[in-house]
């Protein structure tokens, strides 16, 4: 079992990127993106259902993040417009499964992938 991220960057303020993360070797319930930055601990972006009718958001990137899945593909993406200095970080990917609350909880995620460095300039 497998998860790939990849799409990170260097990017200015304000500007976009669009993140990936290839899974291989099964198929999960619901995915979650989380990041860390230098000197913190892991915090949650945001995560989907299978289905991905449904998607969760944390406050700090609402409007601007968007994350969505292809099941045909076996692939979850983050699209990140409007980056700010402060959405720099190691942003993971992670994979439950089978459904299980909170999303926003890491405990509640099996599987990780290695994570994709973003980097915002002023």
């Amino acid at each position: 079992v497998q998860l790939q991220a990849s799409g990170g960057g260097l990017v200015q303020a304000g500007g976009s990127l669009r993140l990936s993360c290839v899974v291989s070797g099964r198929t999960f319930s619901s995915m979650g993106w989380f990041r860390q930055a230098p000197g913190q601990e892991r915090e949650f972006v945001g995560g989907i259902n299978w289905s991905g009718g449904s998607t969760y958001y944390t406050d700090s990137v609402k409007g601007r993040f968007t994350i969505s899945r292809d099941n045909a593909k076996n692939t979850m993406y983050l699209q990140m417009n409007s980056l700010k200095r402060e959405d720099a970080a190691v942003y993971y990917c992670a994979a439950q499964r089978v459904a299980r609350w909170p999303y926003s909880e890491s405990r509640t995620y099996d599987y990780w992938g290695q994570g994709t460095q973003v980097t915002v300039s002023s």
